[in-house]
């Protein structure tokens, strides 16, 4: 009886060891992630982000990258090189690299009207898939297009369909996932009225066109590009890979930090609508603040609203 008394207690002790051991991270509902550029990533960044239990980021190659040429600022030795290093200092500092927001701007869209401009672009992330394979990430990250012309809006689906056929190839040959970005689009027109917002600018048109896409194409919900983000995760699903978490209003670029209390979004809808659709990627935060461990305490603060 003595000895069944104090093997009790010893299972009772280890219980309370195990459960209150357990790190925070493990206890959460999703992991903790945000966007950095790849040159801002060394080996101290990486342990400091690790340190303040971060478990993910997003990277890009923007800084390496000559928007207007499509060319690249290093030979491609020196790229290969400094992939190579990040992805072994991502090792050491046990920071995975989650995602690749592939680059983007007025040159740089995958549904230009023109054949000969589009090839040229699949080609140039062609290359960027060549670089960033080396990091091993999950997800690709691509942007749908850049401002359209007037009444083309057609012509450019059609064009990224072909895109995303072309370069969800090569994703998957590097064993990740391709996923689009839903864009800014309060409105049809640009304030100027000579320009219409870029693709997946609402919950319909990006329905709409994901009908048109291959089954294995996923989706980026950005919170800040759209009002009532919830509304677009609950629509697409189990489509929804990965995310770009910050506050805004749906009418401007805003990318407001989520707890800095400046924008519009219902966080406790939010939460509920992942929570709904069973999302099991990471708060990936698309946006700035002042410490490393605002990025956590802050994801703690915005669940408790869905308690």
């Amino acid at each position: 009886m003595f000895k069944t008394t104090i093997s009790i207690s010893k299972i009772l002790v280890l219980v309370f060891i195990v459960t209150f051991s357990i790190p925070v991270r493990a206890q959460q509902k999703h992991r903790i992630g945000f966007s950095i550029g790849a040159s801002a990533l060394t080996k101290k960044k990486l342990q400091q982000i690790s340190d303040a239990g971060i478990d993910c980021i997003e990277t890009g190659l923007t800084a390496y990258i000559n928007k207007e040429s499509l060319t690249f600022t290093l030979p491609e030795g020196e790229m290969m090189k400094k992939m190579r290093e990040l992805k072994q200092a991502a090792k050491e500092t046990g920071v995975e690299i989650w995602s690749i927001h592939m680059p983007y701007g007025k040159e740089i869209d995958i549904s230009f009207v023109e054949e000969a401009r589009r090839q040229k672009v699949v080609a140039f992330h062609q290359q960027v898939l060549k670089y960033v394979a080396v990091l091993k990430p999950k997800i690709i990250l691509f942007h749908p297009s850049y401002y359209l012309g007037l009444n083309e809006r057609e012509m450019r689906i059609q064009q990224l369909i072909k895109s995303v056929q072309e370069l969800n190839t090569a994703v998957k040959s590097m064993k990740a996932t391709m996923v689009l970005e839903n864009m800014l689009g309060p409105a049809l027109l640009v304030s100027k009225g000579n320009q219409e917002r870029p693709l997946l600018r609402t919950v319909e048109e990006y329905l709409t066109i994901f009908k048109l896409l291959p089954d294995d194409v996923y989706a980026a919900v950005d919170l800040n590009h759209i009002a009532q983000p919830e509304q677009l995760l609950l629509a697409l699903g189990a489509r929804v890979k990965t995310l770009h978490v910050a506050d805004g209003d749906g009418k401007a670029e805003r990318h407001y930090f989520p707890c800095d209390g400046k924008g519009e979004n219902d966080w406790k809808a939010i939460f509920k609508a992942l929570q709904t659709i069973n999302y099991k990627g990471p708060f990936m935060y698309e946006s700035t603040t002042r410490g490393l461990g605002s990025y956590r305490d802050c994801y703690h603060e915005l669940s408790k609203l869905n308690k």
